[in-house]
């Protein structure tokens, strides 16, 4: 069966393009005006993956994000025609797993949607229970817990942690964490390795700001703690 894909944009020529091309691709792709149209349909379609413009009337991206994170975790890519990296560390923080900067070709579009699509399926196809200090990480489940406390990831996030996770101790550098994330097809922006970590401190953390298990080495990257 064809994977869902929602693409949420106010531009018709844009949807237009996108339903087009990632059909021809192989995928099955439903569409929305707005953040608020999109909400309605993701609940009925619920979609493999969102591609998210963020400005948009009635209700933009970010509103969206923060609204639709309530109710599932749907990898998510953000459409944004700003250069600003606030922007895209924003959408970030908000549980987005990777952005694109307009104009775009269909190519690296097409490409960076299999890439995150592809993290979820390895992850759902492997039956390994990680365990590290008080986290476990159930790989086929997709669920994580702290003590005796369910957390609730991103889809990144997840996946950030199962790869610290698989060698506590060992020191992961910024682009190498980038890498398990988007593949090495792409040139790295490293700072979302940065936001992720921030995010998943937050959630699983004791006290984030002196963190117990998610530790950074100064200069170079992170690792997950061996005590």
């Amino acid at each position: 069966m064809a994977q869902t894909i929602l693409v949420v944009d106010d531009k018709e020529e844009l949807r237009v393009l996108l339903k087009s091309y990632l059909e021809q691709e192989g995928f099955r792709v439903v569409t929305a005006v707005n953040g608020r149209d999109a909400l309605f349909i993701a609940r009925e379609q619920k979609p493999d993956l969102i591609i998210l413009d963020l400005m948009m009337p009635e209700m933009g991206g970010y509103d969206f994000m923060r609204a639709h994170s309530r109710e599932a975790d749907t990898p998510t890519i953000i459409l944004t025609a700003k250069l600003d990296e606030n922007d895209k560390v924003l959408g970030l923080e908000l549980g987005a797993d990777d952005y694109v900067t307009k104009p775009f070709s269909m190519r690296e579009l097409t490409a960076r949607v299999r890439a995150v699509l592809r993290r979820g399926r390895r992850e759902k196809t492997e039956a390994e229970i990680l365990r590290a200090a008080d986290v476990t990480l159930d790989k086929n489940g997709r669920l994580v817990t702290v003590g005796d406390k369910v957390v609730d990831l991103t889809p990144s996030e997840f996946d950030l942690l199962a790869a610290l996770m698989a060698s506590p101790g060992r020191a992961f550098s910024r682009l190498d964490l980038l890498n398990r994330l988007q593949g090495d097809a792409y040139e790295g922006y490293e700072r979302t390795i940065d936001v992720h970590i921030r995010n998943l401190r937050t959630k699983i953390e004791p006290n984030p700001k002196e963190p117990r298990y998610v530790e950074t080495v100064y200069g170079f990257g992170y690792r997950f703690s061996n005590e």
